[in-house]
């Protein structure tokens, strides 16, 4: 087995005063600020701009497997297909002076004094010390030998002046970096600039790459996420027969959960020493901790990794990590290409077994050395959007699942939330909820706070699909009774509490959620739906389907429920039955994913039909104009009667949708990667649902299998095709049946293109998964294709006549 890299040594920061970003305190406090971008967005509308963010850095893993080799899956010959065009950076440089955990409190309660705060290490974090320790101290923790907790705290917005003036001009160095380089290009520099513009050729790739991963959007400053864990231990001799102690790991990192092992390990040597030097222990350990081999990807590589469960996807950039590490730490042969013989020669005498490549690219493993004793760490390798700590999805849909199966209940009418009638599945009336920026409480009486904490992330989790975002930082896994002011305050908030006087005041929420019970209650006091402009102008448009004042659309054959025209109930059966078959948490995401992803290509095309145009779909007149010979764009229906059907089930929905906090953060994500899409001229979603859901002529679906022969050629494109047919809506499949369409160039074509995704890093592994048939067709036309070439290079007949190779349909 590989040994381990060595730890990463103590970055600045790691004493009271070695660090200038921690000589002053940070104003923190567990509610958003009342005047945060986001807000502010919301009541002017200018949300559709698109605004600089902190560069995000996601999140890598890896666990350890043999020494690294040259790939022997790639070909040298197509460099361009086969490899990522930039060399591979980090997520987590060696030398980067940001901590992986700011912050660590310790909190105990006090007979006479209630929680009080003990410790907050290496610096103070908020003035108000009775707020972070009442959060750390959840009610009934003494009844508990052990309970965890999670919770938020949010920077004020003025201490990120600073940090934004610091990425501003970073921004501008970057552009002036541009300049110089392509003035370079143009010939019309200076010799004595040119080594100064190679030498920052390699800071402006990592000044791009940085900023297409912009963090939080716009909403506010970065959250900081703590983990919290409670112990009490019984001691005949304290007051009350027990010691109550709480220890929290503040973190800007969202895959908190990592950090449990440390955080027993150290609550319980606390109690045996309680001095600022055992924190100081944990603090340096965690901080520590090298991540330096876990690679950065991009946000189309992120997608795909996502989306599949190759164990071995993208392993190749973890092997030029490795690859790039070793060749670091061996100066003298720097000089020698990367893929000489001699090179190859020297990585295989050099002592490669110090590092290894993942078994599973989903997880990078390292460890942590704390007190002596190692402990493993696996972090996830790519983390979507709004997914915080360690939940399950399954357990919270099963949980409300049960008794609405044996048992069902209606729920009161309301067009936001019923959108199947008054026997909704309780889930999607949840994720209606959250999309309609409802105001949702978790009732968790009687059980641990962290089981309440649980399904509040998981809740956001679910309602994201790694797509939306805007509803962890309005979120609060756990808060008490005395917090209620300031949650009224948040709109649209979604808070975890285990007091049952949350439940008896229907005027604090608009959905309670009683976890014990499995049951689900809109309130009789929640705000109505209003009718708004959309929804008349679909009204005069489409009669027939219009819905009416409960939110029952998509026709009268609703109203005797016949039909199931959003498709929720035909969707939520087919996730329970996952369940029942085990299929395991990923599997259950990414039909959450894909459901979430579906209505918000819904909305853009109800925008298109009500509005003349949706601000969810940016370069539809570009996809329109038929640059590669076919034109269209958006959500692809059979006919028109099963749009108007489906359009008028989720016009209050989506209507509802529009005025929240997600849909603006989501407008301005598409502008964001839109400016990163390689393929813009051509809609893959669009036609590659015209390949699967309709039924073409030879002609229409040849000119689909040609146009994408002609964009999809570099190692970006082939990127941005494979997120467009992951595994789960049967990979390559209805590209393959290209294979065997009468059209000999056709075929020709699809063999080209399915060559460069055979020899893409991720795309090798989607081709492994075609089946036998269509892996015997793409040799054989290959094989023609070559022999018809030394054919004519011999200057034989050919026959060119086209040849049948079965129907398309």
């Amino acid at each position: 087995m590989a040994t381990i890299l060595p730890y990463r040594p103590p970055t600045s920061g790691t004493s009271y005063t070695s660090s200038t970003g921690l000589d002053r305190k940070a104003s923190l406090s567990s509610f958003p600020s009342s005047r945060t971008p986001s807000s502010t967005s919301l009541r002017n509308g200018s949300s559709h701009k698109a605004i600089t963010g902190r560069a995000r850095r996601n999140d890598s893993d890896s666990s350890t497997r043999t020494p690294p080799t040259p790939s022997s899956h790639s070909n040298p010959a197509n460099t361009a297909i086969s490899r990522s065009p930039r060399k591979v950076k980090p997520q987590y440089p060696a030398d980067s002076l940001e901590r992986h955990v700011e912050y660590i409190l310790v909190a105990s309660f006090d007979i006479d004094r209630g929680p009080t705060m003990e410790h907050q290490y290496p610096g103070a974090i908020s003035g108000d010390e009775n707020m972070l320790a009442e959060l750390m101290l959840p009610d009934q923790a003494h009844v508990r030998n052990q309970d965890w907790t999670i919770f938020f705290l949010h920077k004020d917005t003025g201490d990120e002046e600073e940090a934004a003036e610091a990425r501003r001009l970073r921004k501008e160095r970057i552009e002036r970096r541009k300049k110089r380089k392509e003035d370079a290009a143009r010939g019309i520099v200076e010799d004595d600039m040119l080594q100064e513009i190679s030498e920052d050729e390699e800071e402006l790739e990592d000044g791009e790459e940085g900023e297409e991963e912009e963090e939080e959007g716009g909403e506010g400053p970065p959250l900081i996420y703590v983990l919290n864990l409670v112990n009490t231990k019984q001691d005949t001799t304290a007051k009350r027969g027990a010691v109550v102690k709480a220890m929290a790991i503040c973190t800007r990192h969202s895959f908190l959960h990592i950090y449990k092992p440390l955080l027993l390990l150290a609550l319980e040597e606390y109690f045996k020493s309680p001095y600022p030097e055992t924190l100081a222990l944990l603090y340096d350990a965690v901080n520590a901790m090298d991540l330096s081999l876990m690679p950065r990807l991009s946000t189309l590589e992120r997608h795909i990794l996502q989306a599949s469960d190759t164990k071995d996807l993208f392993v190749e950039k973890f092997e030029q990590m490795v690859q790039q590490r070793m060749a670091q730490e061996s100066p003298s042969d720097s000089a020698t290409s990367p893929d000489s013989p001699s090179k190859k020669t020297s990585d295989m005498t050099r002592p490669s077994h110090r590092y290894g490549v993942p078994r599973d690219t989903h997880e990078y493993e390292t460890r942590v050395t704390y007190n002596g004793i190692p402990i493993p760490i696996k972090i996830p390798t790519a983390v979507s959007p709004e997914t915080v700590g360690d939940f399950s999805v399954v357990k919270l849909i099963q949980v409300f699942s049960g008794p609405h199966l044996t048992s069902p209940q209606p729920f009161a009418m309301h067009p936001h939330l019923t959108t199947s009638g008054s026997y909704t599945h309780p889930i999607l009336v949840l994720v209606n909820a959250i999309l309609t920026q409802k105001r949702i409480i978790f009732l968790g009486h009687n059980r641990p706070s962290g089981e309440v904490a649980e399904a509040v992330l998981a809740a956001c989790a679910l309602v994201s699909g790694g797509v939306l975002r805007g509803f962890t930082r309005h979120a609060f896994p756990y808060t008490d009774l005395t917090k209620i002011d300031d949650l009224l305050k948040v709109p649209g908030f979604i808070a975890g509490v285990t007091n049952p006087a949350f439940a008896n005041h229907p005027e604090w929420w608009d959905l309670l959620c009683d976890i014990p019970t499995g049951r689900m209650k809109i309130s009789n006091r929640i705000e109505q739906a209003s009718i708004t402009e959309g929804l008349v102008y679909f009204q005069q448009q489409n009669p027939t389907f219009a819905p009416n004042s409960s939110g029952i659309g998509g026709g009268p054959s609703l109203l005797n429920g016949s039909v199931d025209p959003t498709g929720d109930q035909v969707f939520i059966d087919d996730v329970l039955r996952s369940i029942a078959s085990r299929h395991g948490e990923s599997v259950i995401r990414s039909k959450w994913r894909d459901y979430i992803i579906k209505f918000t290509r819904i909305a853009a095309a109800f925008e298109e039909a009500v509005y003349g145009a949706s601000a969810l779909y940016i370069g539809a007149s570009e996809a329109d104009a038929g640059a590669y010979g076919v034109s269209g764009h958006g959500y692809v229906w059979p006919d028109d009667m099963s749009r108007g059907r489906e359009l008028g089930a989720n016009a209050w929905r989506i209507e509802g949708w529009r005025t929240t906090r997600s849909y603006y953060s989501f407008i301005q994500d598409l502008a964001a990667l839109w400016g990163r899409l390689p393929i813009r001229k051509l809609d893959l979603g669009h036609q590659l649902d015209r390949l699967r859901q309709l039924k073409l002529s030879h002609e229409e679906s040849g000119k689909i299998f040609l146009a994408m022969r002609d964009a999809i050629k570099s190692y970006d494109e082939v990127c941005q095709l494979l997120t467009a047919t992951p595994e789960n809506h049967a990979g390559l499949f209805y590209l393959s049946l290209g294979l065997f369409h009468p059209d000999v160039s056709v075929r020709n074509g699809t063999v080209d293109l399915l060559e460069r995704i055979r020899e893409h890093e991720a795309g090798r592994h989607f081709y492994a998964q075609l089946g036998r048939f269509a892996k015997c067709a793409f040799l054989r036309i290959r094989k023609e294709g070559e022999t018809r070439g030394k054919r004519e290079t011999d200057g034989d007949t050919v026959d060119t006549r086209p040849r049948t190779a079965g129907k398309w349909s």
